[in-house]
């Protein structure tokens, strides 16, 4: 896949939705995106749309997810919280 999120985006949409994000059993919940962590706090994700967004060391990422669409609406809102800053 092509490295096609900036990594400092990921960190400062993540971030935003931590400090702004109503608490539920998942983690952080802020206009559709969850943010989380591993317990050691290495690794966090950003979960939304049928997507799973994994970002670790070397400023790394995967995404998971079974169609095109759930990507497309996922960088949507992506966008979106990163436009909030």
């Amino acid at each position: 896949m092509k490295n096609d999120i900036d990594t400092k985006t990921l960190l400062n949409v993540y971030e935003h939705i931590q400090k702004h994000g109503e608490q539920t059993d998942k983690g952080k919940l802020f206009e559709g995106l969850y943010a989380y962590s591993d317990t050691d706090g290495y690794t966090v994700y950003l979960e939304g749309s049928g997507v799973i967004l994994r970002f670790g060391f070397h400023n790394t990422y995967h995404l998971d997810y079974q169609h095109e669409k759930n990507k497309e609406d996922f960088m949507k809102k992506l966008e979106s919280i990163a436009h909030l800053q």
